[in-house]
């Protein structure tokens, strides 16, 4: 589904998959070029990806890429990055088209990708918010094992005291 703005040369898009965000670069002329998996056809996402360590940079219609998702212009660090000319992102972003390039859903993601062709700063907020609840997650996954290994030695030792005045 699109939105009522068009966008221009060096936008970012974000596409809406559910659970995670893909990202894709406007060149101009109804295209966009992104990361997918190796093997990705059209509208592939990074996701596919997830268990590679390799993704190909593609040309592909925002149509073709987008499918039925929701996707916005989200030129989100314009605040804290001073973006790149439009014609010198798309240059650098066409000259890429076709390689594969090492991809970590970390480290060197889709978005990621199209924060360095825009601002010379690959950045990934859902990359940041993925490590963000991994590690609550397992913060809490500690606590809770603590608390049942307390509660637990609790038992334990009500059951001694139990055993011990019955003799």
């Amino acid at each position: 589904m699109a939105q009522d703005k068009e966008p221009k040369c060096g936008d970012l898009i974000e596409i809406s998959r559910g659970l995670y965000k893909h990202w894709a670069l406007y060149v101009g002329d109804e295209h966009v070029i992104h990361l997918t998996s190796e093997n990705g056809s059209a509208g592939a996402s990074s996701a596919k990806s997830v268990g590679q360590n390799k993704a190909i940079v593609k040309r592909e219609t925002l149509n073709d890429v987008v499918k039925q998702d929701n996707w916005k212009i989200r030129n989100h660090l314009d605040e804290k990055y001073e973006p790149y000319k439009k014609e010198d992102i798309v240059e650098k972003a066409e000259k890429l088209v076709g390689r594969e390039i090492e991809y970590n859903v970390f480290t060197k993601n889709c978005e990621h990708f199209v924060t360095l062709l825009r601002y010379g700063e690959p950045q990934s907020q859902q990359a940041q918010d993925l490590v963000y609840g991994l590690i609550v997650g397992a913060i809490v996954a500690i606590v809770g094992v603590g608390f049942i290994a307390h509660a637990t030695s609790k038992d334990k030792e009500k059951e001694k005291d139990k055993h011990g005045k019955r003799k």
